[in-house]
This record gives structure tokens, C-alpha cells and sequence, in this order.
């Protein structure tokens, strides 16, 4: 324990929401909860809107959606959030030079290393500094938590949540720990509170109280003299600027179980792709390929293989996590599928034997695939299957005419789009066919102007739209075209609570984006993204986040939601009316009405849902008042 409050410990506020609620004007103020959107999917943030209704980090998807249907349900998207972590930690790294992350955004700091003042007065001056940097960099609220030691840092900071700061000052230590909860001490989860709490341990004062012998005798040597040291207020832990990986892995749980034994081999080699990539991104090798195989009923098997020597070939890969899967049954139905790679090292040392095995696997197959005559090689785009486009809700996308924006949702054949940005007002909803040419993924925009990586200010003007039609609100900076967000597009789409038609089409069952594993992830563990070349499941709309009771029938019930609402109707999350053709039909620019025609309708200024004909047939029956 140090004699001043030097540790200082930052936890964004909410962080996938709150970027979420920052990047679209219309769910500012709203539930948002952001996660897998399937059936199987599990909740990775959810704004404080949303947790006034129960809804909680790693809860299943289907029971954030029964607490809270009116929430706005996003697909992550990962390249932002790493984005303004760069920019989160760039702020830490200028206060000291010992900085240690343990997630996007969440961090540790060693303010004596970086030459603060060891007094109270000091490293709250600080603290507030930082929370106004991070807000004027990102848009985005952090707490912070000043103490003698990192757990006390921790608390400090999940008790001045949200966007606050709390400094506990030395020798106030156990004062404040006695009354807490077990749970608050880091490394107690629920199945160690479950083993204290059957011994009649369920305050941090009662822990304290229990004895060093107990606790080693309840838990293990090593567990139960780490609690008790901090039950009673010690913890020398250091800040710790690198945390050396020991593995990295990647995992997709899937809609529906897998029976299919080529289907489930098509996974694991795709996986196995995906680990290699994580591992070249990170500069090592590794020497164990492990997978892991969880059954329809939540058994779980994982098999390992050691090589030769590290490796970062993904053939070599591949084909380990292939020999793997064979002494696996897999024919009563997989649920979720990984792919890992331990004993990491910083060099290579290529299996000649694998790799040339591997190089005659890749010939035999190619010379498979050629075509036998030239009857049977076919011409340019023949026999390709074209796949759907699947637009997942919260994903960025850029029209031709209209700009940016994001898409609400999807289904029979359509995607609904509100035009908007982090700058702007509230956008409108246009909806579009799901194969549109002139809709495109794009690229997620930055919450401030210049605030993330690679941005200038200066080429904002280049980046504004042209110009939509008359009466068009929303119109928001179109920048530079690219690549879809890293959220991976394969995430899944499926069924959503009880009323849901369920999957459109010609779609067929996929990974389900699953950021936060339904069990605690093995370290290094891969937030879910699905594959790229997966077809998904069918559509499923973004339920309107408003709160309160809905009078209307259910958001997702699809089709028949209710009176005039056409295919493929997605409710507004702003003004909860599920937009109709109506709402894309409007004069382009330049078009004149005819003389003596009726001036056109007006968007609502909220959403900017123009009124239908049914409106209108109304409007004409209502009598006429005298005078």
C-alpha cells in the first residue's frame, strides 16, 4: 500500500452504447443495448438507458430483449471502438509512462511514475483534466478512481459511475471495504461467492473476519491468502505497462447447431484462418493449436496438438486444427466452434514436413477444380451465386445520392437507412431494395470532427453529399469511400423474441455476433465476429427505442405489425412509426408541383416520415366546421 492516492484507475462510461448513442443523433437519450442480435447472442453493453430495465452485461440477448423490447439492439462495431481507444490511451500514455489497458476502455495508471505529486490535491487535479481531455477528444464520458492500490483504484472508479471521479484517501481504506459485498473484491465471481456465501461469508468485513486458514481451506492456498490480503486492505499489486499474451484464439457460436460434419470442417479452417491473422497482427507464433467444440446440450471438449516449433503458417494451422476435429463426434449437433494458438513465441520455426504437405493438398485441390474441356470452363460470371447483401442494424453504410448514414434495419427484401451523423440533427429513414447499387457498406465516422486517427479537418468540406431532394433532412459529410467496419458482416441476423416471423427468404443459418462469450472467455479469446463468406439468417429489425409501453402490436412482428405497414417496414426508433413507402416518395430536385395541385406534404420534423394516404383519406372526411 502506498501512502498516497497515485494509482489511478479509468473505466469509460458504457462504452459500445455511449459511442453508439454519440455516433446516431436519434438514439441519444434512448435504450441501446449492443451485442449478438441472434437468439443466441449476448448482450456486451448496454447504455444506462437500457439498464434501468434490468438489462445487464453478458445477459443473453432474448432476455435484454423481454426486460427492455424497445431498445435500439446494434451489431458491434469494433474498428470505431479500437479507434477511440487509441485515442482514450494516447491520453494516459502523456500522464506516465506506466500505463496498463485491460480492455478498449478500461486502464490503469501509475501517476507517481509519471512525476505527479503524491497529494490528494494533486492527482485530482489530474483526474478532472483527464475526464475534460477525454471528452473533448472522443465526445465520451470516463470515471475515475484515485487510490493507494489498484483494487481500491477500481472501486473507486465503479462507484463514481457514471462520468465521475472519486479519490479515497489513505487510511480510509477499510472504512469504506467493510460494508461491501464480497463480489467487489477482483477476483470473486459468482462461483466463489457461491462457496462463501454456504459458509456464511457474504461481506468483505466477514471475509476479513473468517481467517486466513478458512478462506485457504474454503478456496485453495493461493486464492484464499490473496482474498484475505485484500479483505484487509492490502494490495502491493503494481501497474504493469505490458502484459505479455499467452494465447490467442478466436470462437463463433452459431444460430442454429451444426450437424453438418463439412459444414463444421468449412468452420474450423476458417477459423483457424482467422487465429493466424490475429497472430501475425500481433508479431508472434505459436507452437500448440488447441480447438474447442461445445455440443448442443453445453458440454464442451477441447483437443490440443503441439508442433514442432512456432509457427504462423496458416496452412500448418489449418491442418493441426483439422487432425483435431477427426477425433471429435460432432454428429449430434455443435454449438460453438474456437480455434486457438498457445505457446507463443516471437520467431518461426517452419514444419518443412506440414508445409509440404499442406503445398500438395493445395495442388490436388486446384487441379480438382479445373475445368476438363472448353465445354466446361465457364464464361465470365457464369454459374456465381450471388449472394444477398445483409445489412446488420447499427452497420455503416454511404448512399449515392443521400450520404452517410447507418442501417436500422432489414427484411424481405428491403433495409431501412436513417441519414445521419455524429453531427448532425436527427436524420430521416429511407428504405431501399437489400441489392440497391447505389447503397454501399462505409465507414464509420468519427464521434468529433479530427478527433480519431487519420482524420483532418480540412477535408471535411470535400466530404459533403450531394445534394438530396427537396425538403431532404439529415444530409450528412459522405467520406471517402472503403472497406465494411471490422465488425465482421458474418455476425448473423436471427429470429428475435416471441411474435418474430423469423428469417426471410433464401437465408441460410450463421455465426451470431457474439462479442461477450456466454461463458468467460480463455484469455485472448475472439469477441465473435462472424465469417465473411457465411450466409446469415434472416432479417430482423431494430426495435423502437423509445421507452414505455408500446401500444401498437409487437415491433418485430414483422409484415404484420399492423395497418399499412408495408413489406419490410422497420419501426423509427425515434417516433416509433414504422416508415411506408410513403416515407421514401417525394418530388427530386428541381420538380415543380402542377399548378393548382396540392402543396406536397410535410416530414414530420422529428422523424421525417411524411404522411400517407391514409392520412389524407382522413383528413377529407372530417366535416367541415362553420365559420
Amino acid at each position: 500500500m502506498r501512502g498516497a492516492p497515485t494509482i489511478l484507475h479509468l473505466d469509460m462510461d458504457a462504452f459500445y452504447a455511449s459511442a453508439e448513442q454519440a455516433a446516431k443523433p436519434s438514439l441519444r437519450g434512448k435504450p441501446v443495448v449492443v451485442g449478438g442480435i441472434g437468439p443466441r447472442g449476448v448482450v456486451a453493453t448496454a447504455s444506462y438507458e437500457a439498464r434501468v430495465f434490468g438489462v445487464r452485461s453478458a445477459m443473453a440477448t432474448a432476455q435484454a430483449r423481454r426486460l427492455c423490447p424497445n431498445a435500439a439492439y446494434l451489431t458491434p462495431r469494433f474498428s470505431l471502438y479500437r479507434d477511440i481507444s487509441e485515442v482514450v490511451m494516447g491520453l494516459l500514455g502523456a500522464l506516465s509512462p506506466l500505463v496498463e489497458p485491460l480492455s478498449l476502455d478500461e486502464a490503469f495508471v501509475d501517476l507517481e511514475a509519471g512525476g505527479v505529486e503524491p497529494t490528494a490535491a494533486a492527482v485530482r487535479a489530474v483526474g478532472e483534466r483527464l475526464r475534460r481531455d477525454i471528452r473533448t477528444a472522443t465526445g465520451l464520458s470516463g470515471s475515475v478512481g484515485l487510490a493507494a492500490s489498484k483494487m481500491l483504484a477500481k472501486i473507486a472508479s465503479e462507484e463514481a459511475k457514471p462520468d465521475g471521479l472519486l479519490l479515497i484517501e489513505p487510511g480510509t481504506e477499510l472504512e469504506r471495504l467493510r460494508p461491501m459485498s464480497v463480489r467487489a473484491i477482483p477476483g470473486v465471481g459468482p462461483a466463489t461467492a457461491e462457496t462463501l456465501r454456504r459458509a456464511g461469508i457474504t461481506t468483505v468485513a466477514e471475509t476479513a473476519e473468517a481467517g486466513e486458514a478458512e478462506l485457504v481451506r474454503l478456496l485453495g492456498k493461493a486464492h484464499g491468502a490473496g482474498l484475505y490480503a485484500m479483505a484487509t486492505g492490502h494490495d502491493d499489486r503494481p501497474v504493469v505497462a505490458e502484459r505479455d499474451a499467452k494465447s490467442v484464439s478466436v470462437e463463433d457460436t452459431f444460430e442454429e447447431d451444426l450437424t453438418d460434419r463439412t459444414r463444421v470442417q468449412l468452420e474450423i479452417a476458417r477459423l483457424a484462418d482467422r487465429c493466424v491473422q490475429r497472430l501475425r497482427a500481433a508479431g508472434r507464433s505459436g507452437r500448440t493449436v488447441v480447438i474447442k467444440v461445445r455440443s448442443y446440450d453445453f458440454s464442451t471438449l477441447t483437443r490440443s496438438e503441439t508442433l514442432r516449433g512456432p509457427t504462423d503458417d496458416p496452412g500448418v494451422v489449418r491442418e493441426a486444427a483439422a487432425r483435431l476435429l477427426d477425433g471429435v463426434d460432432t454428429t449430434t449437433g455443435v454449438r460453438l466452434l474456437g480455434v486457438g494458438v498457445s505457446g507463443l513465441a516471437d520467431y518461426t520455426q517452419e514444419d518443412l514436413f506440414a508445409q509440404a504437405a499442406s503445398e500438395a493438398a493445395g495442388a490436388a485441390a486446384d487441379a480438382a477444380e479445373a475445368p476438363q474441356g472448353p465445354e466446361e470452363a465457364p464464361g465470365e460470371g457464369a454459374g456465381a451465386v450471388v449472394r444477398p447483401r445483409r445489412w446488420l442494424p447499427g452497420l455503416d453504410v454511404r448512399h449515392a445520392e443521400y450520404g452517410a448514414g447507418w442501417v436500422q434495419g432489414s427484411g424481405v427484401g428491403r433495409v431501412t437507412v436513417r441519414f445521419e451523423t455524429p453531427w448532425s440533427e436527427p436524420g430521416r429513414v429511407r428504405t431501399f431494395a437489400v441489392d440497391d447499387p447505389d447503397l454501399e457498406p462505409g465507414e464509420p465516422l468519427p464521434l468529433v470532427r479530427g478527433a480519431l486517427p487519420g482524420e483532418d479537418a480540412a477535408t471535411d468540406a470535400a466530404q459533403a453529399p450531394p445534394p438530396g431532394p427537396a425538403g431532404d433532412t439529415g444530409a450528412a459529410p459522405l467520406p471517402e469511400p472503403g472497406s465494411a467496419p471490422e465488425a465482421d458482416p458474418g455476425s448473423g441476423l436471427g429470429p428475435g423474441p416471441e411474435g418474430d416471423p423469423g428469417p426471410g427468404p433464401g437465408l441460410g443459418p450463421g455465426p451470431v455476433a457474439d462479442p461477450v462469450p456466454e461463458e468467460a472467455p480463455e484469455p485472448g479469446t475472439d469477441s465473435g465476429q462472424g465469417p465473411e463468406a457465411d450466409s446469415g439468417p434472416g432479417p430482423e429489425p431494430v426495435l423502437n427505442p423509445a421507452s414505455g409501453p408500446d401500444p401498437r402490436p409487437h415491433a418485430d412482428a414483422g409484415p404484420e405489425a399492423g395497418p399499412g405497414a408495408g413489406p419490410g417496414s422497420v419501426p423509427d426508433p425515434v417516433c416509433s412509426a414504422a416508415p411506408g413507402p410513403e416515407a421514401d416518395v417525394g418530388p427530386g430536385p428541381g420538380v415543380r408541383p402542377a399548378a393548382g395541385a396540392d402543396p406536397a406534404p410535410v416530414p414530420d420534423p422529428v422523424c421525417g416520415n411524411v404522411p400517407g394516404a391514409a392520412a389524407d383519406a382522413e383528413r377529407e372526411a372530417r366535416p367541415v366546421s362553420g365559420g
